[in-house]
């Protein structure tokens, strides 16, 4: 067998090669490649050989030299560039350019150091007559109608980069819980909560058609923009064990409120052989703690507290979201039922828009008081046993071990309310007994069989195809629970903007789907 020659014994023009190359490595790993690396880079004397790509955010010219803001998505700070008047022609505002310098020490005030440029290449030129976002301060509403640009707003780019983190965090808090990943459906057709706000899909040639001829669809059948993960996520429990996924979601919901979006993305974890709810509850609480405990130090994190011209004009206050973070920190959230809820809401002094009842779900006003008294305006507050009827049909019932549940009782559910925004998070035990779970589809109206009788006298597909999920029931389903989370709203909780809209880089709402 040949063995591979040894370094001292390759030909001289080899080695000679490989010492360049480590060389030329080696000072290519000392040097950042990207503007939030350069700035954090403050060597004591000039290196030259720099190189770095970004788009113009702003030029002021002078008569030697011109004075490039440069940025590339990295960070919300820019770079300042010293370009000479013979190298800047094209340098616009909105340009997409490679700079090639010196990093040197900064003579003027508001950085450490600048890039001395010797050679400046245009790689994508840009109209600075009609650029969109020029260097003064832009509303919320116009960016909004813009959403192809809004990512280049540092600020936004800096809101991008942090839902990245906060993906980033999740998926390590979950592999460390050993959940398993999972990929969902977008096309479903089955509406998870049963509440009709679904979005039909047909094909593009497809006409309108009656029940009847449902069968000469796409399909084969009606089908929807999923409203949930979790369905399909008890079936992959029951095959995997305890599953999560953080996929888009959709709600033909018309609601044009700063909490709703049309499309949006639910975090969504199933848990396997599980009969507390409480382990449920504890899984939420312990991966928003890691989120927050995670995240709380670092760069992206500081910059976002940043507030300047270039952030949005509504945000919270840095005071108000730093309680947030402390508050998701702290060890303990309360706990309290349905009932004791509605006892404290009527016991209050506080005058409400609409009393609340027992029986009927608690509305924003009753959620923020609660969130502010029961958690003292620091700590989200777990709202549990809620009535049956203003439910979904797969929740188990409390206390219901022998089946014999009926219309005025309360499920094994809740909802986590939070300082400020309300709810962000619910959850369940699901009905795992096949009966049950019937019973419980009848109370709720949803009709559970696969197939019925049109006025034709021939047999087509339900409206709201339900049989596969029963079927979980019928072989092995172990008892189980989980919960979902409103990811942009989480993202909204934690960085202190205002509005569901900006927390995402192309938002879809009631009227409004520009691009």
């Amino acid at each position: 067998m040949l063995l591979p020659l040894s370094i001292s014994k390759r030909p001289l023009a080899h080695r000679l090669f490989q010492t360049t190359w480590r060389t030329a490595k080696a000072f290519k790993s000392t040097t950042p490649e990207n503007v939030a690396g350069i700035l954090r880079w403050e060597p004591s004397e000039t290196v030259s050989g720099v190189e770095i790509n970004g788009y113009v955010r702003s030029v002021r010219a002078q008569k030697k030299h011109h004075f490039v803001s440069l940025g590339d998505g990295t960070t919300i700070n820019s770079l300042q560039a010293v370009v000479p008047a013979d190298q800047a022609e094209g340098l616009t505002i909105g340009s997409a350019v490679r700079l090639h310098g010196s990093w040197v020490p900064s003579r003027g005030q508001g950085q450490s150091h600048e890039l001395q440029v010797q050679r400046a290449e245009v790689l994508g030129a840009s109209d600075a007559k009609t650029f969109p976002l020029q260097k003064k301060y832009q509303t919320p509403e116009y960016l909004r109608t813009i959403p192809h640009m809004r990512p280049r707003i540092p600020f936004n780019t800096s809101l991008l980069r942090f839902r990245s983190e906060v993906i980033s965090s999740l998926t390590r808090f979950f592999n460390s819980r050993e959940f398993v990943q999972t990929h969902t459906p977008i096309l479903t057709a089955s509406d998870c909560e049963g509440a009709g706000e679904v979005f039909n899909v047909s094909s593009g040639d497809e006409k309108p058609r009656s029940v009847d001829e449902t069968s000469k669809s796409f399909f084969r059948r009606p089908v929807y923009m999923t409203v949930s993960a979790q369905l399909h996520l008890e079936a992959l429990a029951q095959a995997l064990g305890n599953v999560w996924t953080l996929s888009p979601t959709f709600r033909a919901e018309q609601s044009d409120t700063p909490r709703h979006l049309s499309e949006f993305y639910m975090l969504e974890a199933e848990m396997s052989f599980t009969s507390d709810m409480d382990s449920i509850m504890d899984l939420v609480e312990d991966m928003l703690r890691h989120v927050a405990t995670d995240l709380s130090e670092t760069r992206i994190v500081q910059e976002l507290s940043a507030r300047s011209t270039e952030g949005l004009s509504d945000m919270a206050s840095v005071d108000q979201v730093q309680r947030r973070w402390k508050g998701i920190m702290r060890e303990k959230w309360p706990r309290i039922t349905y009932t004791e809820a509605i006892d404290i809401l009527t016991a209050s002094k506080e005058r409400f828009e609409q009393q609340p009842v027992w029986g009927q779900d608690l509305r924003t006003e009753h959620e923020r008081f609660l969130a502010m008294h029961v958690g003292k305006g620091e700590t989200p507050v777990f709202v549990t046993n809620y009535p049956r009827a203003i439910k979904a049909f797969y929740m188990k019932t409390v206390n219901d071990d022998l089946g014999t549940a009926v219309p005025g009782e309360t499920v094994e559910c809740f909802d986590l309310l939070v300082p400020d925004f309300c709810e962000i998070a619910g959850g369940s035990m699901r009905e795992h007994r096949l009966e049950t779970l019937m019973d419980s589809m009848r109370l709720h109206g949803i009709d559970a069989s696969a197939e019925k009788i049109t006025s034709s006298g021939q047999p087509t597909v339900s409206n709201n195809n339900l049989d596969w999920y029963l079927d979980l029931r019928r072989w092995g389903c172990p008892p189980h629970g989980g919960f979902g989370l409103g990811f942009d709203r989480l993202i909204c909780y934690l960085s202190g903007i205002q509005t569901i809209r900006d927390t995402t880089a192309f938002p879809r709402w009631y009227g409004r789907c520009d691009c």
